[in-house]
């Protein structure tokens, strides 16, 4: 490295989100700039890529220059460019990958990519100075559900994630059903404070064999029906009834793997973390779990429980320590999983 700082720039393009962020040895962020594209998409009532990945072209330099100029930091001062190579919208995050190529080639600095789910499970390390592994890690967003225990830097075991939608994802059907606005999963969850979570009771799943693992198709299949075969018949539905009852299912699809998972893992730290963490409903429920098990509970704050590029530079900062750098022939793959390692082209430092 070039100073004991380890400064890491990380670049985050995976969605509709364009974020880029300094961070010093993993823990300290120096700064986080983030530009949304949520009124962009508002009007379509979700992210349509083409306009996602021209948004990024547009916006991606601005933002690092002014994540750069918050740290009070040089190019020449940082240590590696860690960036998001997937999953995601594969035009998203090549652009992003793009970027980080050419400022780790013009910087002669090591290229780190990074998981976007490793970057979401590395949120709490920049919130919790004494959080460590091993740790159970439940990333909970709108595109991903797993379950991971994470035995040490780097070292990642999938206990289980979902079979179909994303918990975000279902949030977000839903909500669109029941023609709230975008993004749906927050308006669904202020619709559900003034309502009963045991008005309607909607289904839980399981998967046979799979005890970790999640479902939430046939829950939003269910929601959809009830709203639907109600209308049809001209019965009144109490809206935010319907969605505290779905998001109590929700909730409890979360919980009932926490238990099992401590039991089998012997591991007595969780680590919540997504944008599905910001829900108040989920949090009372895990702080209510945790307190029951006995076991210690961390959150990121609502700042880092989106897409962000602080959590990106935190893991690619553990990452480069390790010595797991990428070539700049590294590539998007947009459906990566946590367990396939690094993008095409990784390799290791001289």
């Amino acid at each position: 490295m070039r100073s004991n700082d380890g400064i890491v720039l990380g670049i985050e393009t995976s969605c509709d989100e364009t974020a880029a962020a300094c961070v010093a040895r993993g823990r300290d962020m120096l700064s986080s700039v983030v530009s949304s594209q949520i009124e962009v998409h508002r009007k379509f009532g979700g992210v349509v890529p083409e306009i996602a990945s021209r948004r990024h072209v547009e916006a991606i330099i601005p933002v690092i220059d002014q994540a750069l100029a918050e740290a009070g930091v040089a190019l020449t001062e940082v240590d590696a460019v860690a960036v998001t190579y997937g999953p995601g919208l594969v035009g998203a995050l090549l652009v992003g990958l793009a970027a980080a190529k050419g400022l780790a080639f013009a910087a002669g600095i090591p290229l780190v990519c990074v998981n976007h789910i490793e970057g979401h499970i590395y949120a709490n390390f920049l919130a919790h100075a004494r959080l460590d592994p091993p740790v159970l890690c439940l990333t909970v967003s709108g595109g991903h559900t797993e379950l991971v225990a994470m035995h040490g830097h780097g070292q990642y075991e999938v206990l289980g994630r979902t079979r179909d939608d994303a918990a975000g994802e279902a949030f977000d059907k839903v909500a669109r059903v029941m023609g709230l606005p975008y993004p749906g999963g927050p308006a669904l969850e202020r619709l559900a404070q003034s309502g009963d979570p045991c008005a309607v009771v909607f289904p839980r799943a399981h998967v046979e064999g799979r005890p970790f693992d999640f479902s939430f198709s046939g829950l939003k299949t269910a929601v959809i029906n009830y709203l639907h075969t109600s209308e049809q018949k001209g019965c009144r539905i109490d809206y935010p009834d319907v969605a505290a009852g779905f998001q109590r299912a929700v909730v409890d699809e979360l919980a009932l793997r926490i238990e099992p998972a401590v039991r089998a893992t012997g591991i007595r730290r969780l680590a919540v973390s997504g944008g599905v963490a910001a829900n108040g409903a989920l949090r009372s429920a895990m702080d209510d779990l945790a307190a029951e098990l006995g076991i210690e509970l961390f959150y990121p704050p609502l700042s880092l429980c989106t897409d962000n590029a602080a959590m990106i530079a935190s893991a690619g900062y553990y990452g480069l320590t390790a010595g797991r750098v990428s070539g700049l022939d590294a590539n998007a793959v947009p459906g990566a999983r946590l367990e396939d390692g690094q993008a095409e082209g990784y390799g290791s430092l001289p």
